[in-house]
């Protein structure tokens, strides 16, 4: 007869109670890389842009909506000449490498570069909604984050990890759960004239948004914030000054301006001067691509007051996409991305004493060979 064991029927407790303590280690592990106090920080700037966004939106909707005023043009010059009146003459008065005068003479052509790209971003997006659907211009204007990794590897040299491949996913899904509720209550109904050009419009506008968010982690990491915002509000204003000229005077000239519109236009410019101020402080801390994955949440925020301000339908889809969108930013967030050295060239360079050195050498060589056939 077998010896019975000595456990008897508790046995499998040892096994249950080590399963138990490997999972309350892996969450405290959870806990303690993702809710940490950088991470929590992170969050809380990426919604105050997420409001400020929700802000230009709302004012936007309300002026077009309420008073029939749609002049993009117009709302992005009054931003611009915030910036020049602010950041640019701070440059005016600095001296040495970051002053005003000898920034334009070392690299003018790039900052009219980012000029021309943030202002045509900045219109690109808004005229495509008179031409699609709300819908295609909240998922196609998801396309710039794929461009913006794909730039900042490259130019920037960050190097990601799979779970920034996984939190972007995620990042989207809830985008597209967003969509889904637009469907559901019926916003996607207000269609434009042609879907086709409308759609290449948002296309174009994620791609510029893509390369003025490289250039400006790029400065504001590698230069200094004010550089970054003096130099576009400096050309943002001549650029959308020009074009406001040529394509918005006859809408302004239309304009019945009361104080609501005035005030509104006031909102708006408000809204998007503390935007373009505050987000270069969250991009220094994070990265572009970190900051553009917080701000998915800015057309919830809008839809949320719309349902008082527009009369929107409420849809349950709306909380559980705020709430993955936030899963795939906090998980973003908990890896830091690396960021790598661009490789140097191998070959060593060449010096004139190198070159008499190998000259040297094959004389001596040649002079072996010559006594060895003799």
């Amino acid at each position: 007869m077998e010896a019975a064991s000595p456990a008897g029927p508790g046995a499998p407790q040892p096994q249950r109670q080590g399963a138990a303590g490997r999972v309350a280690g892996l969450l405290r592990r959870v806990k303690g890389k993702v809710f940490t106090w950088n991470i929590l920080k992170t969050i809380a700037l990426g919604q105050m842009l997420s409001l400020c966004i929700c802000g230009t939106a709302i004012t936007s909707q309300y002026l077009a909506e309420k008073y029939k005023v749609n002049t993009p043009m117009l709302q992005s010059f009054i931003n611009y000449c915030l910036l020049f009146l602010i950041y640019t003459v701070m440059l005016a008065f600095q001296s040495g490498s970051d002053n005003l005068l000898y920034i334009l003479k070392k690299k003018w052509w790039k900052y009219i570069l980012l000029g021309l790209a943030d202002v045509e971003a900045n219109y690109l997006i808004v005229r495509a909604y008179q031409y699609t659907t709300l819908t295609s211009v909240q998922l196609l204007d998801c396309f710039g984050i794929p461009v913006l990794m794909a730039l900042s590897w490259f130019i920037l040299y960050a190097r990601y990890r799979v779970i920034h491949f996984i939190a972007v996913a995620v990042c989207l899904l809830g985008v597209g759960t967003m969509v889904g509720a637009d469907i559901l209550a019926g916003r996607e109904d207000n269609s434009g004239s042609d879907v086709l050009i409308g759609d290449v419009l948002v296309l174009l506008g994620a791609c510029l948004y893509a390369i003025s968010n490289v250039c400006e982690e790029y400065i504001v990491k590698k230069l200094s914030r004010q550089e970054f915002l003096g130099m576009v509000g400096l050309f943002g204003t001549i650029i959308s000054g020009i074009q406001l000229l040529f394509m918005e005077y006859k809408d302004i000239a239309s304009i019945h301006w009361d104080w609501k519109i005035a005030l509104l236009f006031v909102a708006f410019a408000l809204c998007m001067f503390c935007l373009y101020s505050f987000m270069p402080l969250v991009i220094k801390v994070t990265s572009a691509t970190s900051v553009n994955l917080g701000i998915l949440t800015a057309d919830l925020y809008s839809l949320f007051f719309g349902l008082f301000l527009f009369g929107y339908k409420f849809s349950g889809l709306y909380i559980l996409s705020f709430t993955i969108i936030m899963l795939g930013f906090i998980l973003y967030c908990s890896t830091p991305t690396r960021t790598v050295e661009p490789a140097e060239s191998s070959v060593p360079p060449v010096t004139t004493i190198g070159i008499d050195n190998l000259g040297l050498k094959l004389e001596e060589n040649l002079q072996e060979t010559h006594s060895a056939v003799l």
